[in-house]
């Protein structure tokens, strides 16, 4: 009979000796002659096995002469099953204080209890200073609220694929309107949770920001997912969420004083960087939607110049003109 791949022997390895550890932990002792009869191996891999727990997992095995069997030493609350240099754990932890953006939705409470019944399976310890937690942390200007009670109901609707109904209210609209959803995807963009699905009554796929949700049910009303849609595809041509159905060819040149900061970040997957002999530099996109450039050039007051398209240079001229108006003594 030819070997098991190393995958398969690694596998099975765990699994026989994770049935030696309940059985040491139980307090019962093992004979590894008696024990390699009952899973149908030879001796000497469960000889292995015990030899890999005590040597490498650190676990407290002996020989008991008396009883020709092996037993703990010491109690064993839980099996060593990841080994983590002091490197890994920090990575760990950096990793756990990335999930800040999730914290009051169900996924952060599944993902935290995740991690915690990893880190009860380290061997040995690491420690942490209060220096150290405060070393690596997670923030944004303006982090959004998150609708936990929506997040949860329409996740529901995505995995059970049925539709979905809530009150929205657009910004700068009086009052709140029913929508009917196909829940498409959820995804956390600029700060702020959104869903992205099929509006029923619209016909059309729409992106809906989750604070501006009241009263979010699920209906008994299937659907399928659409085979031809990915996130990837649907965000490809926006600059944070506002996807568009444009083709906007956009062209801002950043002076010298900000270059730098310019270069020195991935904006947009389309993008394109041309330095200038005087040290300014151009930045190429292709966009669906005017709306967030807008927003992101002013940002950079008079160190940036929308060169093209020429009705966004339009619109921004007239935001400046009525800003300067506003602020004019």
């Amino acid at each position: 009979m030819p070997d098991a791949p190393p995958g398969f022997r690694s596998r099975f390895s765990v699994e026989r000796m994770m049935l030696i550890h309940e059985r040491l932990r139980d307090g019962a002792p093992l004979n590894c002659t008696r024990f390699a009869a009952e899973l149908d191996v030879s001796r000497k891999t469960i000889q292995r096995d015990i030899d890999h727990m005590r040597d490498r997992l650190g676990l407290p095995l002996d020989y008991d002469r008396t009883t020709h069997s092996y037993v703990y030493t010491s109690p064993v609350e839980a099996f060593p099953t990841v080994q983590m240099s002091e490197g890994d754990a920090v990575a760990l932890f950096v990793a756990e204080r990335a999930l800040e953006p999730l914290r009051g939705t169900p996924l952060y409470d599944r993902l935290k209890s995740t991690f915690d019944r990893l880190t009860s399976g380290l061997k040995g310890t690491v420690e942490f200073t209060p220096a150290d937690h405060d070393a690596v942390s997670f923030g944004q200007f303006g982090e959004g609220r998150t609708n936990s009670a929506a997040f949860d109901t329409l996740q529901k609707a995505h995995d059970q694929q049925r539709e979905a109904t809530f009150a929205y209210k657009k910004p700068n609209s009086a009052e709140a309107e029913t929508r009917r959803v196909r829940p498409y995807h959820l995804t956390h963009r600029e700060n702020l949770w959104y869903l992205v699905g099929h509006d029923v009554d619209r016909d059309a796929i729409r992106t809906f920001a989750l604070p501006r949700m009241s009263t979010v049910k699920l209906t008994r009303k299937r659907f399928e997912l659409p085979t031809d849609f990915t996130p990837d595809t649907y965000f490809a041509s926006a600059l944070g969420v506002v996807s568009g159905q444009g083709d906007y060819d956009i062209h801002i040149r950043f002076t010298a004083a900000v270059a730098e900061r310019i270069a020195e970040r991935d904006w947009h997957e389309s993008q394109r960087l041309t330095p200038r002999p005087d040290g300014s530099v151009d930045l190429h996109l292709r966009l669906g939607s005017l709306i967030e450039i807008e927003r992101w050039v002013l940002g950079w007051g008079a160190q940036a110049e929308v060169l093209a398209p020429p009705e966004l240079r339009t619109q921004l001229t007239a935001t400046t003109i009525a800003m300067a108006h506003r602020y004019a003594p």
